[in-house]
């Protein structure tokens, strides 16, 4: 699921197809869907651009009691994108690090436990150390 904005969104199917869907208004300003949510969609016969009314939203209890009865699509099987939720990773689950690694830490930036908005594309840039010494060499050329 992806926002399109004026109660519109993007859904994918299992078989990668893509279209538009409305939110009918039970639902407006009541319940909000975010990048990476699962839904049931009914048809719209007379759809041209919007092919479906949004009919029911999945929760993680939800997408878990379908897994369990193995009726969830082998398609939506495999993990979720990195720039989709991590929500179902339980806490005893994520990795904890030492007293000693924290101290190390302190050099590099990890940003790891910050807050990942999933309403956004994730992007991720880099940099290299060779354009760094450049841009450090142009700025003491210029001084």
């Amino acid at each position: 699921m992806g926002s399109n904005g004026n109660n519109l969104h993007e859904a994918v199917t299992v078989s990668g197809e893509r279209f538009l869907v409305s939110m009918p208004t039970k639902f407006r300003k009541n319940i909000w869907i975010k990048r990476g949510d699962f839904v049931i969609v009914d048809p719209i016969k007379e759809g041209g651009k919007v092919k479906g009314e949004i009919s029911f939203i999945l929760y993680r209890d939800h997408i878990q009691y379908l897994r369990k009865l193995g009726v969830w699509p082998e398609g939506f099987q495999e993990d979720r994108t990195s720039g989709e939720r991590n929500e179902g990773t339980p806490k005893e689950g994520r990795e904890k690090k030492t007293e000693e690694e924290e101290g190390d830490s302190d050099s590099e930036d990890d940003d790891s436990d910050l807050f990942v908005n999933t309403n956004r594309a994730t992007v991720l840039y880099s940099e290299n150390e060779d354009e760094e010494e450049e841009e450090e060499e142009d700025d003491e050329g210029r001084a």
